[in-house]
């Protein structure tokens, strides 16, 4: 499959990741760095899948190209969901307190999680990743891959990004941060929907 496909993200850690996938099935992946024109589609949907289609659907018409977008986000039993569609700037939502960001915003991220988890016995959580395909001929479709785990008191590991270092997926001792990136893709939310997704790829490219 000798195909190009954008991937409708800004976020290096991701687009890493989908480049391991969908490379192994020979398919270039462009970057929105890549496209000459840029615009800015808001992520305000209330769940993961509004905002994946909303993003694929609106890049994929303007640029005329396919486009997979993914909304993903890390769901905490204890903190009713959160983070949740906010995962990302959920040192900046009113939830819990906003935090301050010191450094890099992962790292507030992750201060502001174990500071609400503090004390907490339920420490169960899971990655969700909703990843949506828009054709501009105007089709789409649509798969979600979950990860389940608990969330450590401490963050470990230097692999991976965002929450990664402080979730350790069922069945494992260590944190995401500190899986190789090929047992990360194995298990993670993100690899099991592109590779559902990437079969029914297969049937329209």
């Amino acid at each position: 499959m000798d195909k190009k496909i954008l991937v409708a993200t800004t976020n290096k850690g991701k687009l890493k990741e989908f480049k391991q996938i969908l490379g192994q099935q020979g398919i270039q992946v462009l970057s929105l760095e890549d496209m000459p024109k840029k615009i800015d589609i808001k992520e305000d949907g209330e769940t993961f899948l509004q905002n994946a289609i909303k993003k694929a659907e609106g890049y994929a018409k303007f640029y005329n190209i396919p486009v997979i977008s993914e909304d993903a986000g890390l769901v905490v039993e204890e903190l009713d969901g959160y983070p949740g569609v906010y995962s990302a700037r959920f040192y900046s939502v009113d939830y819990g307190g906003k935090e301050k960001v010191e450094t890099t915003k992962d790292k507030a991220n992750i201060k502001k999680l174990l500071r609400l988890l503090e004390g907490k016995k339920n420490r169960n959580a899971k990655f969700v990743s909703v990843i949506a395909f828009y054709n501009p001929e105007d089709f789409g479709f649509w798969a979600e891959g979950e990860c389940r785990g608990t969330i450590t008191t401490e963050p470990k590991g230097d692999k991976g990004f965002g929450y990664d270092p402080i979730f350790i997926p069922e069945g494992y001792t260590k944190t995401m941060a500190e899986l190789t990136p090929e047992e990360k893709n194995r298990i993670s939310h993100r690899g099991k929907a592109l590779h559902k997704l990437l079969n029914l790829i297969k049937t329209v490219l």
